[in-house]
């Protein structure tokens, strides 16, 4: 079954935090600077999870992966209620 995150990063080195940010994009909707949002199944965070433990420096680096409730209510406030490139969405 499919789960909602938020993955959250603060990464120190522009070249680590290019390379997080790349492969975040090809799983993940980059929502905001620092921010992504995911649709993932167990395997698929697992994937991830063990993916950005190759990608950060322990050290410098922090990540956060939030689980968002099933039905979470959304407030968007100023610029952030514009719909990102490549996303469709349907009304019914």
């Amino acid at each position: 079954m499919k789960a909602k995150y938020l993955i959250c990063y603060d990464i120190r080195d522009e070249k680590r935090l290019n390379k997080i940010y790349k492969f975040l994009r090809g799983s993940s909707l980059h929502i905001q600077y620092s921010v992504f949002y995911g649709i993932l199944d167990w395997d698929e965070l697992n994937v991830i999870k063990s993916k950005l433990k190759e990608l950060i420096d322990e050290y410098e680096d922090d990540i956060r992966i939030y689980p968002l409730p099933s039905e979470p209510k959304v407030i968007v406030m100023g610029q952030g209620d514009r719909i990102p490139e490549g996303v469709n969405v349907f009304l019914k």
